[in-house]
C-alpha cells in the first residue's frame, strides 16, 4: 500500500511539474458550419489550465510524503 502510494505521488508530481511548465495540452474539435450534410470544423489546440499542475503538484507531494512518513 505505501509503495503504492509512492509510485502515485511521484507521478502525479512529475504531471504537475510537466503541466506547469506549460507542455500540457489537449484539442477541441468545434463545428464552425453545417449546410445540410456539408459540416465544417476546426480543431484547437488549448492548453491544460496551470492550476491542475500546481494541484498536482501538492497531491502528489503529499501523497509521496505520506508514503514515506511511517505511521506510529
Amino acid at each position: 500500500m505505501r509503495a503504492g502510494l509512492i509510485i502515485v505521488g511521484i507521478i502525479l508530481l512529475v504531471a504537475g511539474i510537466w503541466v506547469t511548465l506549460g507542455n500540457g495540452s489537449y484539442s477541441q474539435t468545434d463545428t464552425v458550419a453545417q449546410l445540410g450534410p456539408a459540416k465544417i470544423s476546426a480543431t484547437h489546440e488549448k492548453a491544460v489550465p496551470q492550476w491542475v499542475g500546481i494541484a498536482g503538484i501538492v497531491v502528489g507531494g503529499l501523497l509521496t510524503i505520506g508514503g514515506f512518513v511511517k505511521k506510529g
